[in-house]
């Protein structure tokens, strides 16, 4: 069984109407997770509205009532690690424990220099990693009413990231690309075996994106949406940036969406995490939780 999910870059034009109408959403339809970045600005070099991801998850917190909500991912870069357990924990409690914390090294340099953010060497920002969340799970002990928040990790890295999920994470977010996945899978059991964890205790998810539509001009509508937001397509006719998109993510009408995204399910992968680039696209979500989800529950 592989459950959907939606995944929103809260710094490529979201807006509060926007957050408010896509939380609604996605709880109405039955998605299972609803999950939000954390940037401080547009990660595609445009001039954009933005939400901060904690004020959006509170806001959600309170907006819905079943769906699971998540980071995806904060950076540790951005937080003091006690300061992060505090919002999350926050979070966590509005929401009546459906939270799940997502927690990074911090990638992007442009972002942390344009808002005076130090960024040090990625072996530092590790470090920093390895040690926030080990000082998550004492904040977790000792605030009351909390509980040991469940920790998302993502990414593939064989030499500190797996065993950081190996040792924290509730939920592993693996790449996208079946081989790797599996070859990373293999590596993470591994350092499970070394733990003495079982690996079957951490939820497999991958974050893609996909087009969907019924007929071809409904497709076409939609990679057109897609070029406003998406700057790598611009400049395309939209049958040169749909066969673009083709290459990238699964496209077409429902059937060939669950025939393309049914392989993952096949792998063990018990959580889609779809990108949802257009905001203003409610019939999109839609089609994805009628005829899409129940194909691959």
């Amino acid at each position: 069984m592989a459950r959907l999910g939606v995944m929103i870059e809260a710094q490529e034009g979201l807006d509060w109407d926007r957050w408010r109408r896509i939380v609604k959403d996605a709880e109405r339809y039955g998605f299972a997770a609803l999950r939000v970045s954390d940037h401080c600005q547009s990660t595609m070099g445009e001039d954009r509205s933005s939400v901060q991801s904690w004020l959006a998850l509170a806001l959600a917190a309170e907006w819905s009532e079943s769906i699971e909500l998540a980071p995806m991912v904060s950076p540790i870069t951005f937080y003091e690690p006690g300061m992060l357990a505090r919002l999350a924990i926050g979070v966590d409690q509005l929401s009546k424990g459906r939270l799940l914390l997502g927690v990074g090294a911090g990638w992007n340099p442009i972002e942390h220099e344009a808002f005076g953010i130090p960024f040090p060497s990625m072996r530092e920002r590790f470090d920093r990693l390895d040690q926030g969340l080990a000082l998550i799970e004492d904040v977790c002990s000792r605030v009351v009413g909390a509980r040991k928040l469940p920790i998302l990790i993502g990414g593939g890295g064989e030499r500190r990231t797996l065993p950081l999920v190996a040792r924290y994470a509730t939920e592993w977010n693996g790449p996208s690309d079946l081989e790797a996945y599996r070859s990373k899978s293999a590596l993470l059991e591994g350092y499970c075996a070394e733990l003495g964890r079982d690996p079957g205790e951490i939820r497999r998810s991958i974050m893609t994106s996909c087009v969907i539509a019924r007929d071809e001009a409904e497709l076409l509508d939609r990679v057109g949406n897609l070029q406003e937001v998406l700057v790598q397509f611009r400049g395309m006719d939209r049958r040169e940036a749909l066969a673009a998109l083709r290459q990238r993510w699964p496209v077409g009408t429902p059937e060939e969406i669950v025939t393309a995204l049914r392989p993952y399910r096949e792998a063990g992968i018990e959580l889609i995490m779809l990108q949802h680039f257009a905001l203003d696209d409610s019939d999109a979500l839609r089609l994805l939780a009628e005829e899409v989800a129940p194909a691959l529950a």
